[in-house]
């Protein structure tokens, strides 16, 4: 299991089974005929999401079982992506290339934001001691795109494009608890609910009541739901219009920082950091 974020509505929605961490979202629909889909380019993403922490290479097999894709069209696609230097081999085994980093900061470069979070985050860092992180929701994840790490000795190891289960952190908790109810119950009707540690919200009454907290209060704190020891607060940053689009955390050691000294002395300082980066995207984006 990866380490956490310190690593991040209504009753009666459905709980269902499958994985709470999706390689990727899902799109809309189901491509239909006469669509302007192309087959081909899906089915090289598929190969590229094939990959992860825990394969993180893999032979031809395995990428054709793990894709759906018959042998030879598993091996025309890693080989047109070892063409174009996303993917290295080494007769047997395939890999990501470190080149397949430039899809990814593709992204973060189109979002100015990240740019004006980034000092605000290293002065939050610098006056609480603790980490810092940026997250976005996708599906039931949430991927870090931005990370400020503390100087300590003791610290997560987590790195942009880190993908956690949305429901068990507080940038999760945050993100889920800005989508409508309607949004929301589509979400988690996917949702297989486990028990992380004795402290998980694993039923779903107790975890909706506490994405509905986060929605009212405006911030959530998560202590040791993910992974024990590992304790976490976020609050949403927000467009113009007041809808949340990423989140924003600090997280630290429940060891040295209890649940209510980072009420206490870390969320005042979190909220204003949210704040700053919220009015700063605005006004960029007038």
């Amino acid at each position: 299991m990866p380490t956490p974020e310190n690593p991040e509505a209504t009753s009666g929605l459905p709980a269902s089974a499958p994985s709470s961490t999706p390689a990727a979202a899902e799109p809309p629909s189901a491509p239909k005929p006469g669509d302007s889909y192309v087959q081909s380019f899906a089915r090289g993403l598929e190969v590229i999401r094939s990959f992860s922490a825990s394969a993180p290479q893999q032979t031809l097999s395995e990428v054709a079982a793990q894709t759906g894709l018959t042998r030879a069209g598993a091996r025309r696609i890693l080989l047109t992506l070892q063409t174009l230097g996303y993917v290295e081999t080494d007769g047997k085994l395939f890999r990501l290339s470190p080149r397949i980093l430039d899809l990814g900061f593709a992204y973060l470069s189109s979002l100015p934001m990240w740019n004006l979070a980034e000092p605000v985050m290293e002065d939050l860092v610098e006056q609480v001691r603790e980490s810092s992180s940026a997250a976005v929701l996708d599906g039931l994840d949430i991927v870090y795109v931005l990370r400020v790490p503390t100087h300590k000795i003791m610290r997560t190891n987590l790195g942009v494009g880190s993908r956690l289960p949305a429901p068990w952190t507080s940038m999760g908790r945050v993100l889920l608890a800005g989508l409508s109810d309607d949004a929301l119950q589509a979400r988690l009707s996917t949702l297989e609910l486990q028990p992380f540690t004795a402290h998980t919200a694993a039923d779903l009454p107790t975890l909706l009541e506490r994405i509905r907290q986060a929605r009212t209060q405006g911030w959530c704190l998560v202590n040791q739901e993910l992974e024990e020891g590992l304790i976490s607060i976020a609050a949403p940053l927000t467009n113009r219009a007041g809808q949340t689009v990423a989140a924003l955390n600090i997280s630290g050691q429940a060891n040295r920082t209890s649940a209510e000294l980072m009420q206490q002395t870390l969320l005042p300082p979190l909220l204003r950091a949210a704040q700053t980066i919220s009015r700063m995207m605005g006004a960029a984006r007038r």
